[in-house]
């Protein structure tokens, strides 16, 4: 099981290979709900590679699409399966009713996803591992909650922005791609670099009389602590480290994530494909 993102965490790639069993399908579920939880404006499942001669994960797909759907804003879910694995015909049957496109290729599915994903508004730059670097990326976030008129955003998105793109310098040292885009209420920033290792946020210590407090793993800190939600993602050239910040009236309103998607009871015995 793999799991790649466009360089704006934009599009999300998950590809499930193997055969299905109940190892696979709840290793797949945890998997769903993790691109899902990162909140992207699509997400295509890639199941060319996928041993299920019966059919029987197809309850599976169709969960995640409720769940994707449930979002706020609603992530776009597609499915890739070769047409002649038989998986493909029953999701075909399963889909044409309930708006889950089923697409042979990886290709058509991106090309197709990228023709229906909502203009959104976004700014891009591509910086060097300078130290310049945060100011400029800070200037981006400016000007773009003053386009947008989302002042409200300005202090708390420049700063972190500034964390991310420190974190970039600091531990990949690459050129990076930074970017601002438009999510109803509030903006969406993003930080793709060229290493593939995904930031861990460091548990600081306590607080000791006459001991120096931590100077490292504040940055992940403060994100956390500012925006509504954050993650990263691998890319096909390194990783994306994203963040999404709200106004204050709308991050109070927003709801609990969504879990993992689930099947009804009465769907979860798949078959006997699957080991007991």
């Amino acid at each position: 099981m793999s799991l790649e993102s466009e360089v704006d965490a934009s599009i999300v790639l998950l590809t499930v290979t193997g055969r299905w069993d109940r190892a696979l399908r709840q290793r797949t579920i945890e998997r769903l709900q993790k691109c899902l939880a990162e909140h992207p404006e699509a997400l295509i499942v890639d199941l060319t590679g996928l041993d299920d001669p019966t059919g029987v994960s197809a309850p599976t797909w169709m969960a995640a699409r409720r769940t994707a759907e449930a979002l706020a804003p609603s992530v776009q879910l597609a499915l890739c399966i070769p047409p002649e694995l038989p998986l493909a015909d029953r999701m075909q049957r399963l889909g044409s009713r309930n708006y889950l496109p089923i697409y042979a290729r990886v290709r058509q599915a991106r090309v197709a996803i990228a023709s229906r994903l909502p203009l959104t508004e976004r700014l891009t730059l591509t910086l060097g591992p300078h130290p310049e670097s945060p100011s400029l990326a800070r200037n981006l976030i400016s000007d773009a909650c003053l386009v947008w008129d989302r002042v409200a955003l300005l202090h708390p998105s420049r700063s972190v922005m500034s964390e991310l793109v420190n974190n970039a310098i600091e531990h990949a040292g690459t050129e990076m791609t930074v970017a601002v885009s438009l999510r109803g209420a509030g903006i969406h920033l993003s930080v793709a670099d060229g290493v593939a290792e995904l930031p861990q946020p460091l548990k600081m210590t306590r607080v000791r009389r006459g001991r120096p407090l931590d100077e490292r793993g504040r940055g992940l800190q403060l994100v956390s602590a500012l925006a509504v939600a954050w993650g990263s993602l691998p890319t096909r050239t390194g990783k994306v480290v994203w963040a999404t910040l709200q106004p204050p009236l709308e991050a109070e309103r927003r709801q609990p994530r969504n879990e993992a998607p689930r099947l009804p009871p009465k769907q979860r015995n798949e078959g006997p494909t699957e080991p007991r």
